[in-house]
């Protein structure tokens, strides 16, 4: 129970800091500059640079799932226990709204908000598929051949690359999906957009699953 309890905040924890990085280097960067492409390459590497030290630090804490497709395919290749991915998914959640509301108050901004940044079309979608794929592929491929310790590296260069081809700038992640709506800032995303993106990001994970079991990625 208190390794438990110790995982669990580490994906609480992490997920919070992960998603007041994307929400707070969002607001600095239409802070810094009205050009939305700079604004957005602040935004990457911001997320990027924080990402690969979180993993590196929470990992062996919890594997630092941090995002609940993720923790959904552990389960699915029976390496994580339902009690568990439950705890996890639930934490990542929580601490993806705290994550939003902290970075909105670091900013004087209102500490809770409700964005208004309408993401909703079939290119968008495509994106999540495309981007939460992808990811699954990156970690589940290494963690098959047994060279997990270059996921820190890995997973921040697939995010940071997703970010600038795929059309949904690679949110790629339920919890920091939900979280972003509690931030009616750049990286804000309005509430009825929500589904349709969480939908396309399990897509992504089953398809990202089901790549790497077919194409046997072990060495």
């Amino acid at each position: 129970m208190k390794s438990l309890v110790k995982s669990t905040a580490a994906e609480f924890f992490g997920t919070a800091i992960l998603v007041m990085v994307v929400v707070g280097s969002g607001i600095m960067g239409t802070n810094l500059s009205p050009d939305t492409g700079v604004a957005l390459l602040i935004n990457m590497f911001s997320t990027v640079l924080a990402l690969g030290l979180l993993i590196f630090i929470l990992g062996p804490l919890s594997g630092a799932h941090f995002n609940p497709i993720v923790t959904f395919v552990f389960l699915l290749r029976r390496t994580i226990e339902p009690k568990t991915a439950l705890s996890y998914v639930a934490a990542q959640i929580a601490g993806a709204i705290a994550g939003a509301v902290v970075a909105n108050a670091m900013f004087d901004l209102n500490a809770i908000q409700k964005s208004t940044h309408v993401r909703s079309s079939l290119g968008l979608w495509l994106g999540e598929v495309v981007a939460s794929a992808g990811l699954i592929i990156v970690i589940f491929t290494l963690i098959d051949r047994q060279i997990s310790h270059l996921i820190p590296i890995a997973v921040p260069v697939w995010i940071g690359s997703a970010y600038l081809f795929t059309s949904s700038t690679s949110f790629a992640n339920p919890a920091v999906t939900i979280g972003r709506i509690f931030s009616d800032t750049f990286a804000g995303i309005a509430s009825a957009s929500v589904l349709g993106f969480i939908i396309a990001q399990l897509i992504g994970a089953l398809l990202g699953a089901a790549i790497t079991t077919t194409l046997g990625t072990k060495s």
